[in-house]
């Protein structure tokens, strides 16, 4: 009895502030990752690859895909995010 009338008078944190602790959270891995997408050599790749989309999208039977394209294009993001990550986490 004396365990839950401590557990009832303490209570435990509310899930409101735990949830306002998430937020403030940013994850410098999805920074970077958006500012190399604007990079020049990103863009070309994110260009081919959205030319594409858009060439087998306008096909009603195709065996074409884009995953040659997006490998390019997460290749170059993914190359630009590896030289930048680590000078921005402290």
């Amino acid at each position: 009895m004396v365990l839950e009338e401590k557990m009832i008078m303490n209570g435990e944190p509310d899930d409101e502030e735990e949830e306002e602790e998430e937020e403030d959270m940013v994850d410098p891995l999805e920074t970077v990752r958006q500012k190399c997408e604007e990079a020049e050599h990103c863009l070309h790749a994110r260009e081919r690859m959205e030319e594409c989309e858009t060439r087998v999208g306008s096909r009603s039977s195709t065996e074409e895909d884009c995953t040659e394209e997006l490998f390019d294009f997460l290749h170059a993001r993914d190359h630009c995010v590896a030289h930048k990550l680590f000078h921005s986490v402290k």
